[in-house]
């Protein structure tokens, strides 16, 4: 759980500071917590979404690709999935769909090379992915289903991106706000990135109140009574 002294929002928008702000200041349960306020209740990813490593905080807006399984090895197996890496923009997470499938990686040590040069914060695979200590060495972010060392050719291809995709069992838009920790990701949807990061770090603020009374001895009761946290 991250602590810090400053809990100052910046100001919003699809930019770097927001996801910088995230990362620094909150979690996903406060995100969570948040949504819960606000009316939107299944935003969180399925728990069989983890991370690879252990530096996978991420936050940042959601630039999807959908997968498909496929039989054969096309002409272009890997055009669409080229296009899709090389459009990622400082601040976005690739979020892969692939229908839980389990035939192959379509994430590794390259696309997660090319995705880091071009500014992405991290990748989440509803799927399969490999080269994960390639993957932890360069220090990218990603969450997935399991490894499996298999290559794509032959056995899935990205069919479209910027386009809704189910992953972890929430419908991801293109450019809502994704954000992912130890405990899990949470999706935020786009419209909603402002006032929900807004509740989250006064929650913070509270939190890091009850948390310091509590330490001091205070009753669990009493604090409840006075922050409204638990």
């Amino acid at each position: 759980m991250p602590s810090s002294t400053n809990t100052a929002l910046p100001n919003g928008g699809h930019d770097l500071d927001l996801c910088a702000f995230a990362e620094q200041n909150l979690y996903t349960a406060v995100v969570s917590d948040s949504l819960d306020q606000l009316g939107v209740r299944n935003q969180a990813m399925r728990e069989y979404l983890r991370p690879v490593h252990t530096r996978c905080t991420f936050a940042g807006w959601a630039r999807t690709l959908s997968c498909a399984d496929i039989y054969h090895i096309p002409d272009e197996p890997y055009r669409i999935e080229i296009e899709a890496v090389d459009s990622l923009l400082p601040g976005e997470v690739a979020v892969i769909g692939t229908g839980k499938s389990t035939r192959n990686a379509p994430w590794g040590e390259l696309l997660s090379t090319a995705a880091k040069a071009r500014g992405a914060r991290g990748a989440v695979v509803d799927g399969l992915v490999r080269d994960v200590g390639k993957i932890e060495e360069i220090g990218f972010p990603v969450f997935a289903a399991g490894i499996k060392p298999v290559d794509s050719m032959g056995r899935g291809i990205v069919t479209a991106y910027n386009v809704p995709v189910e992953c972890g069992e929430v419908l991801v838009q293109p450019g809502d706000f994704v954000f992912g920790d130890r405990d899990g990701i949470i999706v935020v949807p786009r419209e909603m990135v402002k006032q929900t990061i807004e509740l989250a770090a006064d929650k913070v603020r509270r939190e890091n109140s009850t948390r310091a009374e509590l330490v001091d001895g205070a009753y669990l009761r009493d604090v409840f009574a006075k922050y409204g946290i638990l």
